[in-house]
């Protein structure tokens, strides 16, 4: 196969571990990796053992116009390197290299996992891209619109691309607690992006009432993108940013306002409550809810029931045990996305009309 040139545009820090694997094979097969970042959380230190261009820096105002300017500044400077380093193939799940792929005519590959109808805003935001993208790649069942039909399905989870079996060994040496002692990790999403308008979640009254409960029955850890209280600090997370999934293998329960991370300790058969009010509008985590048991979600409306469900999780031991099990059924059904993403990404653009005429050749990738 020739050697091709992918640039990779990652805003998040889910997005790094989303294409890291995927990343490293395509440069073991001898392929030209380029990545581009906005300064998000992380990010930057995730990255740092690459080389990378920053389009971004730091955190923006959470209004409309400044994140209109925000991504209008990311495409200029996206669109200077593009033309310069000519890739083949552009692949990201952020907005930037659908506005730019029309003006340098190199085919650009959207990796989703979000209904575009979860808000206005998420709509508005498709409309702004979707259109631009050359393909939409996307899990089974998540809605598009009007998109639909732009976009390949596949039978997985974009967190299964770290979190399979296949890519990610849980390793209690990476933890530093006490084997046998119980932790409990919270996590605090900054609930700035442009989807997150309007978005409510744990408050610190709240989570101070959740601390109180915990720390009767074992060690809290908090992992925060917002500035903590100082009553919080002396709960926050010290380890190793790049070891966290261990850290939610091996919790006992994961509370968080975050969506990516109630998915990520799905994925690994961990206990988990999603506080916010996005319940129940997410296709994916409507499945894992509600097909697999894997997660509790519960409307930020709601606090008291959040209170509720973490006493009965901490005072029932067999919980952790029983999702355990749930998480090989589920690893039954799901493929190894990362094996079909480097194929497909490879492939590409045969690799489309491949999956349109077999959507069961997915298969070959478990």
């Amino acid at each position: 196969m020739p050697k091709k040139s992918f640039l990779f545009q990652l805003n998040h820090p889910a997005h790094f571990h989303l294409f890291k694997n995927t990343i490293q094979v395509l440069e073991d097969k001898g392929h030209n990796i380029i990545i581009s970042i906005k300064d998000k959380d992380i990010l930057k230190e995730l990255v740092k053992d690459y080389s990378f261009f920053q389009l971004s820096d730091g955190y923006r105002r959470s209004n409309i116009f400044s994140v209109i300017n925000s991504v209008y500044q990311r495409d200029k400077k996206l669109l200077t390197i593009v033309k310069k380093i000519q890739p083949d193939l552009m692949i990201g799940t952020s907005p930037e290299i659908g506005h730019i792929s029309p003006f340098v005519r190199f085919p650009s590959l959207f990796f989703g996992e979000d209904d575009v109808n979860l808000s206005v805003p998420m709509y508005l935001g498709a409309l702004t891209c979707y259109p631009l993208f050359s393909s939409i790649l996307a899990p089974v069942g998540v809605n598009n619109s009007i998109w639909n039909k732009k976009t390949v399905n596949y039978n997985g989870f974009q967190k299964l691309a770290y979190l399979h079996p296949n890519r990610f060994k849980p390793d209690r040496t990476k933890v530093d607690i006490p084997e046998g002692e119980k932790y409990f990790l919270i996590r605090f999403a900054n609930l700035q992006a442009y989807h997150d308008i309007n978005a409510k979640g744990i408050s610190n009254s709240l989570a101070q009432e959740l601390i109180d409960k915990l720390k009767l029955k074992g060690k809290v850890l908090i992992s925060s993108e917002r500035d903590l209280p100082e009553e919080f600090k002396i709960y926050e997370f010290k380890g190793n940013k790049q070891d966290i999934h261990h850290y939610v293998y091996y919790a006992s329960i994961f509370i968080g306002d975050s969506q990516s991370m109630a998915v990520e300790a799905a994925m690994l058969g961990t206990p988990n409550i999603r506080f916010n009010n996005f319940v129940g509008k997410i296709s994916v985590l409507e499945e894992i809810q509600n097909k697999y048991k894997l997660s509790i979600g519960i409307n930020s409306e709601n606090p008291q029931e959040l209170i509720n469900t973490v006493n009965d999780i901490i005072d029932d031991s067999s919980f952790v045990k029983e999702y355990k099990s749930r998480r090989e059924v589920l690893l039954k059904d799901k493929i190894d996305v990362t094996a079909f993403m480097v194929w497909f990404i490879e492939m590409y653009p045969e690799s489309i009309q491949i999956m349109k005429e077999n959507p069961e050749f997915q298969y070959k990738f478990k």
